[in-house]
């Protein structure tokens, strides 16, 4: 079995070049996309996430605006925060970095995201119009692993997609997606009995539960595509994915790497939400 390689970052480069196009554009008409990401305290890997967010912002010609909050800030403080940024009409899409701390409750932080400023795409509204197959913020995960299939042409339609892992942010909507292209799809998680005898099934191997080489080559089936969503720290402290990628691909017609498959798309795909997200003021 040849072995193709699904680039993230090439993807994302392309992907990316064209939402710089349309920044410029917009720019014409006088509006510039604007980012707010409301950070919660001093947790290294948000940090991180959000630095890179806000590099990204700027490469795109995009407004970024950073506020960062004392991890014991109250809920109804950062949810008043959250509030003055769904009325200002400079910021197009809204962030709230997760995960928060306990005393605040993700949810409702999430639900006082105006809709139309979601562009993680994790509000009720969206997520009903995405189960629903009409125009939404979609997650961006799930979006960009779309995104590469497209970009490879894949065909979908009819195939088998087995989701492994049933996240809010990941696994479900990833499934819905899939869905919504006229796939199969079967979800399995931790409560799954013989994990092996749905893996093997799948034309399309998603793996998104966070856990060092849970897919082996014996989990998946000659010339599947396998979609890597894990990101994990190995015992020598390497980032790896949840497959084992040496061995799946020998059998996998299509794989994506960690680093450098789904990780870039997940950024890209929120700054074209918070682009579309601009789009749409013009539009109103």
């Amino acid at each position: 079995m040849t072995m193709n390689l699904i680039d993230g970052k090439e993807i994302a480069r392309q992907k990316r070049s064209f939402i710089a196009e349309e920044v410029e554009k917009l720019k014409k008409e006088g509006i510039i996309p604007g980012l707010a990401v409301i950070l919660v305290g001093n947790n290294p890997a948000s940090k991180t996430y959000v630095t890179n967010k806000e590099r990204t912002c700027r490469e795109l010609g995009m407004h970024s605006v950073l506020i960062e909050l004392d991890e014991d800030v109250s809920e109804q403080v950062l949810l008043e925060k959250v509030m003055e940024l769904n009325a200002d009409p400079d910021i197009h899409g809204i962030l709230v970095q997760m995960p928060l701390p306990k005393h605040i409750s993700e949810i409702k932080v999430i639900e006082t995201i105006s809709p139309d400023k979601d562009v993680d795409g994790f509000h009720p509204v969206n997520i009903g119009r995405m189960m629903t197959g009409q125009d939404a913020f979609l997650p961006c995960t799930p979006y960009g692993v779309i995104e590469m299939l497209d970009f490879i042409n894949a065909d979908i339609s009819g195939k088998h997609v087995v989701v492994v892992g049933r996240s809010n942010i990941v696994g479900k909507p990833a499934g819905q997606l899939f869905l919504n292209k006229n796939a199969t799809v079967t979800y399995c998680h931790s409560k799954s009995t013989d994990l092996m005898q749905y893996t093997r099934q799948a034309d399309i191997l998603v793996a998104a539960v966070g856990k060092v080489n849970l897919i082996t080559k014996d989990h998946v089936k000659e010339g599947a595509i396998v979609i890597d969503v894990g990101m994990n720290r190995n015992n020598e402290g390497k980032l790896c994915g949840d497959v084992d990628f040496d061995n799946v691909k020998e059998v996998a017609s299509y794989i994506t790497p960690v680093p450098g498959g789904v990780g870039p798309m997940t950024i890209t795909m929120l700054m074209f939400n918070t682009l579309k997200a601009a789009k749409s003021i013009r539009n109103k």
